[in-house]
Order: structure tokens, then C-alpha cells, then sequence
């Protein structure tokens, strides 16, 4: 797929509509997928479609984010304004198929804009990277019903929606969801808490993993389902004031005797597990992407302050032991993009990519966090004031690490392959 060498970030191409771009992004893949089946070749360029799609994010993150981000951060105001000119320019909804009225975009593709508006602010970008995460379930295991009501209003006007899985005892642990739907005449009727929900004040509709069978392993014994926010017996708890990503709109939801008409199933009764696994093959990835997004920010924001900042006679670029500092960011940077590329490529290509995603979200969360932290290093003492953007990329980093599957159980994920790719002689 990736055939043409990528063009220079500062590329000044006009831009063009998103839903042209991914149609030409589209052809290019198949084209060149067919190319790549006939050569042995690798190459990591990206296509002019895909090489378009990434300058149009590139300049909505440097136009609409970059200048507002320290506000949103001090303010901790949700991003409403920047959402409704994401959703206006074509930048939310991303992955969401041409037939629901979204681009249909590939994951590569998505992971190019999730990277982009990362740059400008990650927490402005898991806000929008919320709602695919809540839309993938559906486009994985949907009704077509389901799929044109939910994903089609999502693509009519800016609107977010929220994935409900978290429990206040139950991360990590997917097992331990005390969560209750049970069926109750022709309907289902929701019961129990869900904690650390993105977007969960302002979601038109929740995705919500509930145990259906208390007797069933959690891989047969829970259900997925699409939930209205409206729906009686919601409650929200305060927003969470959070370390950094603090426009992101983090809070509790209970569900208290809510009733959910059987059509708003996702798959079948018991599938819901498998299903929200699934849906952590697209969603990986782009939060991945989103890790590489602030790394790449924070190295050249050391770069540059580096040039300017002068001990000794010199800019302390010239210093050995900040060059070595910039340097290791910019192999770190480098390093996870590449692997999260693979980790959607891979995706794209219709193979397997669970092992490649667990292997991108642990190395690009760790190059985030640790570029993060050069950053503030290298700007010394004004790396520890507001004045500068890098305090609010080291307090913004250490979720990467966190949200979306730790790095613990990314590291589980990818031991757990070892022994089938490597078998005992």
C-alpha cells in the first residue's frame, strides 16, 4: 500500500474534500496491494491521497488546536468548538463506512489524522478518538439497522458518543464486570456503574458491556449493547479532574433499571467480550498513533528550544548531553511510528493485528511518557512553568500508559503469542 515517498511535513497542497481523498486512498490501496503481492519490496511512503488526508489534519491541528490548547488545559472546558470544526472539515468519524456516511477510511489512513490532532492536543484528540472507539463495536457487530441509525446520525451533525466497559473494580480485569442486563419481558434492563468513561457528559449514546450470564465464562457470559443517553435511569457522575487531558470529559455512569430494546443488541447474546476485543484492533492503534502524535511534539519542541537557548558560549544543541537527549527522542519517535504503521497496515490488509497493536500501544505509550520527560529535561527549569507547552505534555503523556489496556497487559497480550510464533523444537 505504501508505495511513494512521504512528502515533506510542510507541504503546502490545496486542500480537498476528506470523502475525495479516502475514495482516491481507497483505490490506491488495491492497486498497490496487488503491486506489493507481485514484489517483494517494503517501502514506507505514503500515497498522495494518504499524503493529503495527513496535511489536511496536520493544518487543522496547527490552525485550530495548537492556539487553544493551554486555554482548554487551564479551563478544563470540554472542546465543543474544536469538535464541531472537526466534524465540519471531515476529521471526525473517520473509519465509519461510506454507506453510514463516513469516509470509510483505513486504518493507516486514520491512524495519519489521529497522530496529527494528537500533536496539537491529546486531549482534545481523545475526546474525538472516543467516539471511533464507541463506533467501532457497532461497525464490528451492528445490525444494519443499528449501524445506519447510529453511525448515520453521527455523521449528520457533531455529535460524540462514549464506550462504557470500565468498572470501578473491573479494568484490566474485563472478568470482573458486575454489570447486569437481564431480560425482562421483550426488553433488556441495564444495571450498574461504569467509571472513567470519556465523553460520558456529553454522549448522544453508549456502548455498555454487561454480564448477561452469571454462570458463563466472561468470553460467553457478556453482552454489548448500544444505549441512548437520554434513556431513563442514567446518572452522571461529576467530571474527574484529572492529572493532564483535562478538556477530556472523564466521569462516572450509572445505570439504574435501564431498559434497552432487544434490536439495540450488538451481535449475539454473550458475544459482547469478543466483540469489544475486536473492536481494540481498530482502536489501538490510532490511540498508538495519538502517543507518537505528542512525542513527535515534544521533540521538536526540545529541538527548537535547544537552537535558541544558549549556556557557555553556545545553543546547548552543541552540548553532547542534550544531543544525545534529542537524539534518543527522535529514535524513539521514529521507531513507534513505523510500528504502528505495520500494526494498521497489517489491519488494512485483512490479516490479524492484535500482537502488532499490543506492540504499538506499549512502545509508542513509553516513547510518549519518556519524550515527555527529555522535553522538560532539556528546557530545564522552564520545562516546570505553564509558560511552556512541555509541563502539559509530560502531565498529558502518562495516560498513554494507562487507558486502552496498560502496558502490563499489552505486554500479556504479546507473551501470550510468543510460543505459538516460536515452537519448542
Amino acid at each position: 500500500m505504501l508505495s511513494r515517498l512521504a512528502r515533506s511535513s510542510r507541504s503546502s497542497r490545496p486542500s480537498r474534500s476528506l470523502s475525495h481523498l479516502a475514495r482516491q486512498a481507497k483505490r490506491a490501496f488495491a492497486s498497490e496491494a496487488s503491486e506489493a503481492d507481485a514484489s517483494p519490496q517494503v517501502s514506507f511512503g505514503l500515497s498522495d491521497e494518504q499524503q493529503g488526508i495527513q496535511d489536511l489534519a496536520r493544518r487543522f491541528a496547527r490552525t485550530e488546536i495548537v492556539p487553544v490548547a493551554a486555554e482548554y488545559d487551564q479551563s478544563m472546558a470540554y472542546p465543543w468548538p474544536v469538535i464541531r470544526k472537526a466534524h465540519e472539515a471531515g476529521l471526525l468519524n473517520l473509519h465509519v463506512p461510506e454507506k453510514y456516511g463516513g469516509p470509510g477510511l483505513g486504518l493507516l489512513s486514520c491512524a495519519l489524522v489521529s497522530e496529527e490532532i494528537a500533536y496539537g492536543c491529546t486531549g482534545i484528540q481523545t475526546a474525538m478518538e472516543a467516539i471511533g472507539l464507541a463506533e467501532a463495536p457497532v461497525i464490528v457487530a451492528g445490525s444494519e439497522e443499528l449501524k445506519m441509525k447510529y453511525l448515520g446520525r453521527m455523521t449528520e451533525e457533531p455529535l460524540v458518543a462514549a464506550y462504557g466497559v470500565t468498572e470501578p473494580g473491573a479494568g484490566s480485569d474485563v472478568a470482573g464486570i458486575r454489570t447486569t442486563a437481564r431480560k425482562e419481558g421483550g426488553s433488556w434492563v441495564l444495571n450498574g456503574t461504569k467509571m472513567w468513561i470519556t465523553n460520558a457528559g456529553h454522549a448522544n449514546w453508549f456502548f455498555v458491556l454487561a454480564r448477561t450470564d452469571s454462570s458463563a465464562k466472561p468470553t460467553s457470559g457478556m453482552t454489548g449493547f448500544v444505549v441512548d443517553a437520554d434513556s431513563p435511569g442514567i446518572h452522571l457522575g461529576k467530571k474527574e479532574i484529572n492529572m493532564g487531558q483535562r478538556c477530556s470529559d472523564t466521569r462516572m455512569v450509572t445505570f439504574e433499571n435501564v431498559v434497552v430494546p432487544p434490536e439495540n443488541v450488538l451481535g449475539r447474546e454473550g458475544d459482547g467480550f469478543k466483540i469489544a476485543m475486536k473492536a481494540f484492533d481498530i482502536t489501538r492503534p490510532l490511540v498508538s498513533s495519538a502517543a507518537v502524535g505528542l512525542a513527535q511534539r515534544a521533540l521538536e519542541e526540545a529541538v527548537r528550544y535547544a537552537q535558541e537557548r544558549r549556556t557557555m558560549g553556545k545553543p546547548i544543541i552543541e552540548h553532547q548531553a542534550v544531543a544525545f537527549m534529542l537524539a534518543d527522542m527522535a529514535i524513539q519517535t521514529e521507531a513507534a511510528r513505523n510500528l504502528v504503521w505495520k500494526s494498521a497496515w497489517t489491519k488494512d490488509a485483512g490479516l490479524p493485528n492484535t500482537f502488532y497493536a499490543s506492540m504499538a500501544k506499549t512502545l509508542a505509550s513509553r516513547t510518549a511518557v519518556e519524550n515527555a520527560n527529555l522535553a522538560v529535561q532539556v528546557f530545564g527549569g522552564a520545562g516546570f512553568n505553564t509558560e511552556y507547552p512541555v509541563e502539559k505534555l509530560y502531565r498529558d503523556a502518562k495516560i498513554f500508559e494507562l487507558y486502552e489496556g496498560t502496558s502490563q497487559i499489552q505486554r500479556l497480550v504479546i507473551s501470550r503469542t510468543l510460543a505459538a510464533l516460536y515452537p519448542a523444537a
